[in-house]
């Protein structure tokens, strides 16, 4: 009897349990069938469809950009409107209808994937801003076409000045004084990517060509955060690391394939060294008296050991001298032994790119 009253107890309880766990899916279905959609995060002038993908966001509200607007702008990516052939595309000068002049970076096609990823992305570098970081005002999507919108700094890129002479523009132009404020500006831009951010940007790729100047000589640095967003977007090739023969640090070529804000330090060192003295740094120097070629890093070790610290200058920065100004050596001296702290061969005994601004 005692037996039978367990039983029927033990069914009862299942019995009221399965009818409690129904009543709660019904309600649950009823409550999310009147609840309202969430939508994904578009920009106004987005549309999306797998067959043709197409995306336009300004992130300047004076600007309305189209993949036909930026066409048109530089006469479909006409050849004589480039005027840079930067990291992972080419950058056209474009002129929009109400007379602004912009830069359009014609991203390579198999360079990035993910077209949401990649919007977002886009979204997240527009919100940081710095004096010496070159401005996204915006980019477009279309297929497989992806073109970023920034701002067009006129004076062009360092590398220009350093090394491709022309009337308008040539090393001779610039001063001792203008090039310590070039290199101070990149410092300050780097420092700010790598402390002022969250998370810490690694630019990968610091070099003359992605230094652009505005008309008073500042210096503005272009292409951050463009190697985290392909390296993202491409897990295949997630451990290979950007970056530019002559700049690179010595440990990417030693199986560290991460990258770190002490291998910006070392590019931004071989920059330091690449201003002051007017020769890329993936050149080899020829050894006074001696028929061979060394690495600049060891001929400005051998020039300052021997005390020629004026005599590694650019000839321009010399030539050039006007009669208010004046060039101390010591501190010639200070800003090459800067330099040469930061290309040490050891990361860890590279300052830090804030402890670099206090130096400079």
């Amino acid at each position: 009897m005692a037996m039978d009253e367990i039983l029927q107890g033990t069914i009862a309880a299942c019995a009221s349990f399965f009818l409690i766990t129904l009543v709660c899916v019904f309600i649950y279905f009823i409550i999310s069938s009147r609840a309202p959609k969430t939508q994904p995060h578009v920009t106004p002038q987005s549309q999306f469809s797998m067959e043709n993908p197409t995306e336009a966001a300004c992130f300047d509200p004076n600007l309305h950009i189209s993949m036909a607007l930026l066409k048109s702008s530089c006469n479909d990516f006409a050849s004589d409107l480039i005027i840079g052939d930067g990291s992972f595309g080419l950058v056209y000068k474009a002129k929009f209808p109400n007379g602004e002049i912009v830069a359009l970076k014609k991203l390579s096609v198999d360079a990035f994937h993910g077209l949401r990823e990649f919007a977002a992305e886009m979204e997240t570098l527009a919100m940081i801003h710095h004096q010496n970081l070159v401005r996204i005002l915006g980019y477009c999507i279309s297929g497989r076409e992806r073109i970023l919108v920034y701002e067009f700094l006129e004076m062009g890129s360092l590398d220009q000045w350093l090394h491709e002479p022309t009337d308008e523009k040539n090393s001779s132009m610039l001063s001792w004084s203008a090039r310590i404020r070039i290199i101070r500006g990149v410092a300050e831009g780097l420092a700010f990517l790598h402390d002022g951010c969250n998370p810490c940007i690694i630019h990968r790729d610091i070099k003359s060509s992605n230094v652009l100047l505005d008309n008073d000589h500042g210096a503005k640095i272009a292409d951050f955060g463009l190697a985290r967003t392909m390296e993202s977007s491409r897990s295949h090739v997630s451990t290979q690391v950007a970056g530019t023969m002559g700049y690179m640090p010595p440990e990417y070529g030693n199986g560290m394939m991460t990258a770190t804000v002490k291998g910006d330090v070392h590019s931004f060192g071989m920059l330091m060294l690449e201003i002051a003295t007017g020769r890329r740094p993936n050149l080899m120097v020829k050894k006074e008296g001696i028929r061979a070629e060394i690495r600049l890093v060891d001929w400005v070790k051998g020039m300052l050991s021997s005390g020629l610290i004026v005599d590694m200058l650019d000839p321009g920065i010399i030539e050039n001298l006007s009669e208010n100004e004046f060039l101390d050596p010591i501190a010639v001296e200070t800003y090459f032994k800067t330099a040469l702290q930061c290309v040490e061969f050891h990361p860890k005994e590279r300052p830090f790119m804030r402890q670099i601004v206090n130096l400079l």
